[in-house]
């Protein structure tokens, strides 16, 4: 593979980012363009800068004629990218809560788990993993890892399974193997854990106080639990720990907090893929493309919905090329999705 092939590997991007014409300030924007198809500006940008996935949201999305039609038409694209999506269930669902599809609609995940049966669980994400396999899609950024242990998070709530990280782990397994069954991966989110906090990272800086004794008591164990049952991604949150790492450098970008714990004491060898670099707690604190040179530095494998992605992808080989980055570490990255992107190949045959 060429340098440029590699790179590109790292990138999951929005349909938006491809397209010149379909600039946005902020993901607000995005209702108002409602880019739903593959024009030619889109061919060539793929062509010239190759990406590895491509992330669907609802304004991507009309019907599923529609729908069918532009998966079929992204995943021709030269790098063949992987299709993603956020369909957790309850508030976060581009599919199910869309008027024109004709899908089960399951409750917020927290009453989903109120049961404390994991069969409630596994036959929604079972669900879930079957009409998104129908649908093309590879990857579901889900299931929330988080411990909604905080009253007072504005951004978490009942997206998570439980205030209790026992409970929340089971019901984290028993999601994870019901998309398994239908060929598609779950994606831990959002490492270390995003339910102690009461900002939202989407617009602005977030932190949690605890020691890391304190989160591995807590927040460590559904990922954990997670990382057992086989979960191939796990998504970084841009939150601070300063009573960890001794600063307030966002997780995403910390070192310490990825290759220390996660691979280190978690020991996870799969994808570490970012949240979203245009949200808040990124792009209001470092210029993008400095953070998505850190991000890879810190040991993140997949940048997520950067919104200036030729810029970025541009910044990114040249950091290689001067040996700001060794291109051994893009090597690391890209064999790990490689291997990801194998086992795909493998379910849906």
């Amino acid at each position: 593979m060429s340098l440029q092939e590699k790179v590109g590997q790292m990138f999951i991007v929005r349909p938006e980012a491809l397209d010149p014409d379909a600039y946005y300030n902020s993901p607000t924007d995005l209702k108002s363009l409602s880019l739903q198809s593959v024009n030619d500006r889109m061919r060539e940008t793929a062509t010239k800068y190759p990406m590895g996935g491509i992330i669907l949201f609802s304004n991507n999305i009309k019907d599923p004629v529609q729908l069918m039609s532009f998966v079929a038409d992204l995943k021709a694209f030269p790098s063949h990218p992987l299709m993603c999506i956020d369909e957790e269930g309850g508030i976060v669902a581009r599919l199910a809560n869309n008027k024109s599809f004709h899908l089960p609609k399951f409750a917020n995940m927290t009453q989903l788990a109120a049961s404390g049966k994991t069969k409630d669980v596994s036959e929604a994400a079972n669900a879930i993993g079957s009409y998104l396999a129908q649908y093309g899609f590879d990857i579901d950024f889900a299931p929330v890892a988080d411990v909604n242990t905080n009253p007072r998070n504005i951004v978490i709530g009942p997206r998570a399974f439980s205030s209790d990280p026992t409970v929340a782990a089971s019901m984290v397994k028993a999601y994870l193997k019901g998309l398994q069954k239908n060929g598609v991966l779950g994606c831990l989110k959002h490492f270390p854990g995003h339910g102690d906090t009461t900002a939202d990272s989407h617009f602005g800086y977030a932190m949690s106080r605890k020691n890391w004794e304190e989160i591995k008591e807590c927040e460590m164990i559904p990922f954990k639990a997670g990382i057992s049952a086989g979960a191939q991604l796990v998504m970084t949150a841009h939150i601070s720990l300063p009573n960890v790492t001794g600063s307030n450098t966002p997780s995403t970008l910390s070192p310490m907090i990825l290759q220390d714990k996660l691979r280190g004491e978690l020991g996870f060898d799969g994808v570490i893929v970012t949240d979203a670099m245009e949200m808040g707690a990124i792009i209001r604190q470092y210029p993008v493309e400095d953070a998505c040179v850190a991000a890879i530095k810190a040991g993140v494998d997949i940048l997520l919905c950067v919104r200036e992605y030729p810029k970025v992808f541009d910044t990114v080989v040249a950091a290689v090329r001067r040996g700001e980055i060794p291109e051994s570490r893009i090597d690391e990255s890209v064999r790990r999705i490689l291997k990801m992107r194998q086992s795909v190949r493998k379910v849906n045959q």
